[in-house]
Protein backbone atom coordinates (compact mmCIF):
# COMPACT_ATOMS: atom_id res chain seq x y z
CA UNK A 1 0.00 0.00 0.00
CA UNK A 2 1.65 3.54 -0.75
CA UNK A 3 1.75 6.25 1.23
CA UNK A 4 -1.18 8.16 -1.23
CA UNK A 5 -3.55 5.08 -0.86
CA UNK A 6 -2.74 4.70 3.07
CA UNK A 7 -4.02 8.35 3.70
CA UNK A 8 -7.18 8.00 1.45
CA UNK A 9 -7.96 5.21 3.61
CA UNK A 10 -7.42 7.49 6.82
CA UNK A 11 -9.90 10.19 5.11
CA UNK A 12 -12.74 7.37 4.53
CA UNK A 13 -12.17 6.05 8.07
CA UNK A 14 -12.46 10.06 9.01
CA UNK A 15 -15.61 10.35 6.97
CA UNK A 16 -17.44 7.14 8.24
CA UNK A 17 -16.70 8.23 12.09
CA UNK A 18 -18.35 11.46 11.13
CA UNK A 19 -21.33 9.87 9.48
CA UNK A 20 -21.30 7.36 12.63
CA UNK A 21 -21.95 10.33 15.15
CA UNK A 22 -25.80 10.29 13.54
CA UNK A 23 -26.26 6.91 13.87
CA UNK A 24 -24.90 7.41 17.40
CA UNK A 25 -27.78 9.99 18.37
CA UNK A 26 -30.50 8.60 16.97
CA UNK A 27 -30.01 5.17 17.97
CA UNK A 28 -30.44 6.76 21.42
CA UNK A 29 -34.56 7.20 21.11
CA UNK A 30 -35.47 4.02 21.05
CA UNK A 31 -32.27 2.14 22.57
CA UNK A 32 -30.11 2.94 25.88
CA UNK A 33 -26.62 4.29 24.90
CA UNK A 34 -24.87 1.48 26.91
CA UNK A 35 -26.82 -1.32 25.11
CA UNK A 36 -26.36 0.46 21.92
CA UNK A 37 -22.39 0.23 22.63
CA UNK A 38 -22.68 -3.33 23.73
CA UNK A 39 -24.38 -4.30 20.54
CA UNK A 40 -22.42 -2.52 18.02
CA UNK A 41 -18.98 -3.84 18.94
CA UNK A 42 -20.63 -7.36 19.00
CA UNK A 43 -21.35 -6.78 15.58
CA UNK A 44 -17.86 -5.34 14.87
CA UNK A 45 -16.65 -8.20 16.86
CA UNK A 46 -17.73 -10.93 13.90
CA UNK A 47 -16.39 -8.68 11.57
CA UNK A 48 -13.20 -8.33 12.61
CA UNK A 49 -12.82 -12.30 13.61
CA UNK A 50 -12.40 -13.26 10.20
CA UNK A 51 -9.38 -11.00 9.24
CA UNK A 52 -8.48 -11.46 12.26
CA UNK A 53 -7.68 -15.49 11.88
CA UNK A 54 -6.82 -15.17 8.05
CA UNK A 55 -3.86 -12.73 10.13
CA UNK A 56 -3.24 -15.08 12.63
CA UNK A 57 -2.39 -18.08 10.02
CA UNK A 58 0.23 -16.03 7.87
CA UNK A 59 1.71 -14.58 11.44
CA UNK A 60 5.19 -16.33 11.69
CA UNK A 61 4.82 -16.88 15.59
CA UNK A 62 1.84 -16.88 17.66
CA UNK A 63 0.89 -13.72 19.81
CA UNK A 64 2.45 -13.80 23.64
CA UNK A 65 0.66 -13.66 26.53
CA UNK A 66 1.99 -9.91 26.82
CA UNK A 67 0.29 -9.28 23.15
CA UNK A 68 -3.08 -10.33 24.88
CA UNK A 69 -2.81 -8.28 27.83
CA UNK A 70 -2.17 -5.56 25.47
CA UNK A 71 -4.72 -5.99 23.12
CA UNK A 72 -7.42 -6.49 26.64
CA UNK A 73 -6.49 -3.26 28.04
CA UNK A 74 -6.80 -1.70 24.83
CA UNK A 75 -10.25 -2.64 24.91
CA UNK A 76 -10.78 -1.78 28.33
CA UNK A 77 -9.39 2.40 27.30
CA UNK A 78 -12.16 1.93 23.65
CA UNK A 79 -14.95 0.97 26.15
CA UNK A 80 -14.47 3.73 28.55
CA UNK A 81 -13.90 5.97 25.77
CA UNK A 82 -17.08 5.05 23.69
CA UNK A 83 -19.12 5.62 26.84
CA UNK A 84 -18.58 8.23 27.54
CA UNK A 85 -19.35 9.99 24.47
CA UNK A 86 -22.23 7.69 23.92
CA UNK A 87 -23.55 8.92 26.65
CA UNK A 88 -22.61 12.48 26.31
CA UNK A 89 -24.69 12.54 23.13
CA UNK A 90 -27.43 12.19 25.44
CA UNK A 91 -26.86 16.05 26.23
CA UNK A 92 -24.62 17.64 23.68
CA UNK A 93 -24.73 17.99 19.72
CA UNK A 94 -23.58 15.54 17.03
CA UNK A 95 -20.87 18.85 15.78
CA UNK A 96 -20.21 19.54 19.73
CA UNK A 97 -19.46 16.08 20.13
CA UNK A 98 -17.44 16.05 16.76
CA UNK A 99 -15.10 18.90 17.66
CA UNK A 100 -14.78 17.49 21.29
CA UNK A 101 -14.13 14.57 20.39
CA UNK A 102 -11.18 15.49 18.12
CA UNK A 103 -8.85 17.08 20.78
CA UNK A 104 -7.56 13.77 21.17
CA UNK A 105 -4.43 15.07 18.86
CA UNK A 106 -3.90 17.23 21.51
CA UNK A 107 -4.30 15.25 24.50
CA UNK A 108 -2.30 12.24 22.80
CA UNK A 109 1.21 14.61 22.99
CA UNK A 110 0.76 15.68 26.74
CA UNK A 111 -0.31 12.39 27.37
CA UNK A 112 2.78 10.67 26.12
CA UNK A 113 4.81 13.54 28.13
CA UNK A 114 3.59 12.42 31.35
CA UNK A 115 2.81 8.51 30.67
CA UNK A 116 6.16 7.48 28.27
CA UNK A 117 8.54 10.42 29.48
CA UNK A 118 8.71 11.74 25.57
CA UNK A 119 8.88 15.70 25.52
CA UNK A 120 6.76 16.82 22.72
CA UNK A 121 7.66 19.97 20.43
CA UNK A 122 6.63 23.09 21.72
CA UNK A 123 3.87 23.99 19.85
CA UNK A 124 1.92 21.42 21.71
CA UNK A 125 1.47 23.83 24.76
CA UNK A 126 0.09 27.12 22.76
CA UNK A 127 -2.13 24.50 21.27
CA UNK A 128 -3.98 23.48 23.99
CA UNK A 129 -4.64 27.16 25.12
CA UNK A 130 -6.37 27.46 21.60
CA UNK A 131 -8.23 24.58 22.04
CA UNK A 132 -9.27 25.46 25.72
CA UNK A 133 -10.34 28.96 23.98
CA UNK A 134 -12.17 27.32 21.19
CA UNK A 135 -13.84 24.51 23.72
CA UNK A 136 -15.03 28.15 25.25
CA UNK A 137 -16.66 29.63 21.70
CA UNK A 138 -18.09 26.52 20.73
CA UNK A 139 -20.08 26.15 23.84
CA UNK A 140 -21.69 29.69 23.36
CA UNK A 141 -18.70 31.92 25.24
CA UNK A 142 -19.99 31.16 28.31
CA UNK A 143 -19.53 28.31 31.00
CA UNK A 144 -22.75 28.20 31.92
CA UNK A 145 -23.55 26.81 28.21
CA UNK A 146 -21.15 24.18 28.77
CA UNK A 147 -23.27 20.98 29.39
CA UNK A 148 -22.61 17.77 30.77
CA UNK A 149 -22.59 16.08 27.32
CA UNK A 150 -19.84 18.69 26.42
CA UNK A 151 -17.64 17.85 29.66
CA UNK A 152 -18.17 13.59 29.27
CA UNK A 153 -17.36 14.07 25.22
CA UNK A 154 -13.95 16.07 27.10
CA UNK A 155 -13.51 12.71 29.00
CA UNK A 156 -13.80 11.07 26.18
CA UNK A 157 -11.76 12.83 23.71
CA UNK A 158 -8.72 11.90 26.49
CA UNK A 159 -9.65 8.38 26.90
CA UNK A 160 -9.58 8.00 23.03
CA UNK A 161 -5.87 9.51 23.47
CA UNK A 162 -5.42 6.65 26.01
CA UNK A 163 -6.35 4.14 22.88
CA UNK A 164 -4.30 5.36 20.04
CA UNK A 165 -1.54 5.29 22.93
CA UNK A 166 -2.18 1.55 23.52
CA UNK A 167 -2.82 0.73 19.40
CA UNK A 168 0.50 2.38 18.74
CA UNK A 169 1.90 0.41 21.59
CA UNK A 170 0.61 -3.25 21.26
CA UNK A 171 -0.38 -3.44 17.51
CA UNK A 172 3.67 -2.20 16.79
CA UNK A 173 4.80 -4.52 19.06
CA UNK A 174 2.44 -7.56 18.22
CA UNK A 175 2.71 -7.30 14.35
CA UNK A 176 -0.96 -8.14 14.62
CA UNK A 177 -3.45 -5.08 14.57
CA UNK A 178 -6.22 -7.08 13.21
CA UNK A 179 -6.26 -9.38 16.55
CA UNK A 180 -6.04 -6.25 18.44
CA UNK A 181 -9.06 -4.99 16.69
CA UNK A 182 -11.36 -8.12 17.15
CA UNK A 183 -10.19 -8.23 20.69
CA UNK A 184 -10.48 -4.75 21.81
CA UNK A 185 -14.66 -5.15 20.06
CA UNK A 186 -14.67 -8.60 21.83
CA UNK A 187 -14.07 -6.69 25.31
CA UNK A 188 -16.13 -3.58 24.56
CA UNK A 189 -19.34 -5.60 23.69
CA UNK A 190 -18.99 -8.31 26.81
CA UNK A 191 -18.24 -5.26 29.30
CA UNK A 192 -21.53 -2.88 27.29
CA UNK A 193 -23.98 -6.01 27.62
CA UNK A 194 -22.99 -6.69 31.03
CA UNK A 195 -23.07 -3.15 32.51
CA UNK A 196 -26.51 -2.34 29.94
CA UNK A 197 -28.37 -5.32 31.46
CA UNK A 198 -27.84 -4.28 35.07
CA UNK A 199 -28.93 -0.20 34.90
CA UNK A 200 -30.59 -0.11 31.34
CA UNK A 201 -33.94 -1.44 30.25
CA UNK A 202 -34.13 -3.50 26.92
CA UNK A 203 -36.92 -4.78 24.83
CA UNK A 204 -37.10 -6.40 21.44
CA UNK A 205 -38.45 -3.93 20.27
CA UNK A 206 -36.40 -1.31 20.84
CA UNK A 207 -33.62 -3.53 19.54
CA UNK A 208 -35.36 -3.57 16.34
CA UNK A 209 -35.85 0.39 16.10
CA UNK A 210 -32.15 0.85 16.50
CA UNK A 211 -31.27 -1.99 14.28
CA UNK A 212 -29.95 0.32 11.32
CA UNK A 213 -28.24 2.22 13.66
CA UNK A 214 -26.71 -0.57 15.27
CA UNK A 215 -25.59 -2.45 12.20
CA UNK A 216 -24.11 0.44 10.23
CA UNK A 217 -22.32 1.41 13.53
CA UNK A 218 -20.94 -2.30 14.18
CA UNK A 219 -20.29 -2.83 10.73
CA UNK A 220 -18.67 -0.03 9.66
CA UNK A 221 -17.57 2.50 12.51
CA UNK A 222 -16.61 0.24 14.64
CA UNK A 223 -15.64 -2.80 12.66
CA UNK A 224 -13.96 -1.94 9.00
CA UNK A 225 -13.60 1.77 10.38
CA UNK A 226 -10.95 0.82 13.48
CA UNK A 227 -9.10 -1.40 11.33
CA UNK A 228 -8.45 0.94 8.32
CA UNK A 229 -7.05 2.88 11.02
CA UNK A 230 -5.09 0.08 12.56
CA UNK A 231 -3.64 -1.19 8.80
CA UNK A 232 -3.43 2.27 7.29
CA UNK A 233 -1.13 3.77 10.01
CA UNK A 234 1.52 1.55 8.63
CA UNK A 235 2.18 2.71 5.58
CA UNK A 236 1.95 6.56 6.62
CA UNK A 237 3.54 8.86 9.10
CA UNK A 238 2.08 9.81 12.28
CA UNK A 239 1.29 13.41 11.70
CA UNK A 240 -0.22 12.72 8.52
CA UNK A 241 -2.42 9.88 10.04
CA UNK A 242 -3.97 12.50 12.53
CA UNK A 243 -4.62 15.10 10.58
CA UNK A 244 -6.91 12.78 7.71
CA UNK A 245 -8.71 10.88 11.47
CA UNK A 246 -8.98 14.63 12.94
CA UNK A 247 -11.24 14.92 9.65
CA UNK A 248 -13.91 13.06 11.21
CA UNK A 249 -14.70 16.06 13.55
CA UNK A 250 -15.52 18.50 10.15
CA UNK A 251 -17.66 15.29 8.74
CA UNK A 252 -19.81 15.06 11.78
CA UNK A 253 -20.34 19.23 11.81
CA UNK A 254 -21.49 18.56 7.95
CA UNK A 255 -23.64 15.13 8.88
CA UNK A 256 -24.72 16.86 11.92
CA UNK A 257 -26.36 20.35 9.86
CA UNK A 258 -27.23 18.66 6.82
CA UNK A 259 -29.33 15.68 8.82
CA UNK A 260 -30.13 16.34 12.37
CA UNK A 261 -30.57 20.68 11.34
CA UNK A 262 -27.90 21.57 14.38
CA UNK A 263 -27.29 24.95 14.08
CA UNK A 264 -23.83 26.51 15.13
CA UNK A 265 -23.67 30.19 15.81
CA UNK A 266 -21.13 32.90 14.72
CA UNK A 267 -18.60 32.30 18.00
CA UNK A 268 -19.41 28.24 17.48
CA UNK A 269 -17.75 28.50 14.24
CA UNK A 270 -15.04 30.46 15.44
CA UNK A 271 -14.65 27.70 17.97
CA UNK A 272 -14.19 25.30 15.44
CA UNK A 273 -11.91 27.11 13.45
CA UNK A 274 -9.33 27.31 16.45
CA UNK A 275 -9.84 24.06 17.84
CA UNK A 276 -9.04 22.49 14.06
CA UNK A 277 -6.05 24.92 13.76
CA UNK A 278 -4.91 23.65 16.97
CA UNK A 279 -5.28 20.16 16.02
CA UNK A 280 -3.21 20.86 12.63
CA UNK A 281 -0.63 23.24 14.23
CA UNK A 282 0.27 20.01 16.80
CA UNK A 283 0.89 17.78 13.74
CA UNK A 284 2.28 20.01 10.91
CA UNK A 285 4.65 22.71 13.00
CA UNK A 286 7.15 19.78 14.01
CA UNK A 287 7.29 18.05 10.89
CA UNK A 288 8.46 21.33 9.38
CA UNK A 289 10.81 22.48 12.10
CA UNK A 290 12.37 19.25 11.21
CA UNK A 291 12.28 19.07 7.33
CA UNK A 292 13.83 23.05 8.28
CA UNK A 293 16.75 21.59 10.19
CA UNK A 294 16.98 18.53 7.32
CA UNK A 295 18.04 20.96 4.72
CA UNK A 296 20.09 23.00 6.99
CA UNK A 297 22.10 19.87 7.95
CA UNK A 298 22.19 19.13 4.08
CA UNK A 299 23.56 22.58 3.42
Amino acid sequence: MSRLQANLLLLLTGAIWGAGFITQATAMETLGPIWFIGLRFAVATFVALPFALAEDRRAGKPATRGDWLGFVATGLALFAAAATQQVGLLTTTVTNSGFLTGLYVVFTPILTTLVLRKQPHWVVWPAALMATAGIFLLSGGAFARLTVGDLLTIACAFLWSVQMICVGTFAGRSQRPLALSAVQFAVCAILGCAVAATIEPISLSAVRGALPEILFSGFFSSGLAFMCQNVAQRYTTAPQAAIFLSSEALFAAIFGVLIMGDSIGAAGYAGCAIIFVAMLATELVPEFTRAKERSAAAA
